[in-house]
């Protein structure tokens, strides 16, 4: 099975590089990794693809030896696997609100003793059966140790429960959502503001032994965010493409005096 370089990284201590995806862009995954990063956040809570444009992006991911983490659009169980099943190297799962709901994303994701996930081997993460088959196969086991959750803090209710999402066993990473958290937030005068609110998840990572991180963007807010424990930290995505269509218009502008 391949080894996760997210959960390396984690383990190691080191920073983990993400970028994000929206969009069915193949080439996108080849210049991912030849720029380092170590992780695709493949976002499909906010973007449609098909299921066969998931997998070719997953295939892809593994051609090119980089982590894809599927932000999943659904929770039940059978399609989140299905997505481990593809090739994804783990989850992301929005607005998750308690502990129940996290313990839910691990049933999901691994296999007994952990969770409940249910058993095939033909995926890609199986090598599509060769070796999964066999007496002695460590299949399910790999599947666990080199496959990770990462369970987003984006309300209040979550908040409140971070403590208590962090310590549920197979959760890896607890990470913010700022536009979201920050939104809610906002309709509670009395609560914390966001950085504190940022504060309060790291601090709970640290306590539960678990990784956090949260969006970074430009390189002061990373070292920020690095020098408060984050480990999952993201910058640049396929919404950058517009920054380079900008630059082609005052090329053009410039060239021609319109």
């Amino acid at each position: 099975m391949r080894t996760s370089k997210t959960l390396k990284k984690i383990q190691s201590g080191g920073c983990v590089r993400i970028c994000g995806l929206g969009h069915y862009l193949p080439f996108f995954v080849r210049y991912a990794a030849h720029f380092g990063f170590d992780t695709i956040w493949l976002d499909l809570e906010h973007r449609a693809m098909t299921d066969r444009e998931v997998q070719a992006i997953l295939a892809l991911c593994h051609q090119y030896d980089i982590d894809c983490m599927v932000r999943s659009p659904t929770r039940e169980l059978t399609k989140l696997y299905r997505y481990l099943e593809d090739g994804a190297a783990g989850l992301m799962m929005p607005l998750i609100a308690d502990a129940a709901e996290a313990q839910h994303i691990v049933n999901s994701a691994k296999f007994p003793p952990l969770g409940n996930r249910g058993m095939d081997g033909a995926g890609m993460d199986g090598d599509f059966g060769i070796g999964v088959w066999e007496e002695g196969s460590t299949y399910s086991d790999d599947a666990n140790r080199e496959t990770f959750v990462v369970i987003q803090i984006e309300t209040p209710q979550a908040l409140a429960n971070v403590d208590s999402i962090a310590a549920v066993n197979g959760v890896d990473a607890l990470f913010v959502g700022p536009a979201d958290l920050g939104l809610r937030l906002a309709q509670q005068p009395d609560g914390p503001d966001l950085e504190t609110a940022i504060t309060q998840v790291a601090a709970a990572a640290e306590r539960h032994g678990k990784a956090w991180g949260m969006p970074a963007g430009p390189a002061d807010i990373i070292a920020k965010r690095r020098s408060q424990g984050a480990q999952l930290l993201v910058s640049g995505g396929d919404f950058a493409l517009m920054g380079v269509l900008e630059e082609g218009r005052k090329a053009f502008d410039e060239a021609l005096g319109e």
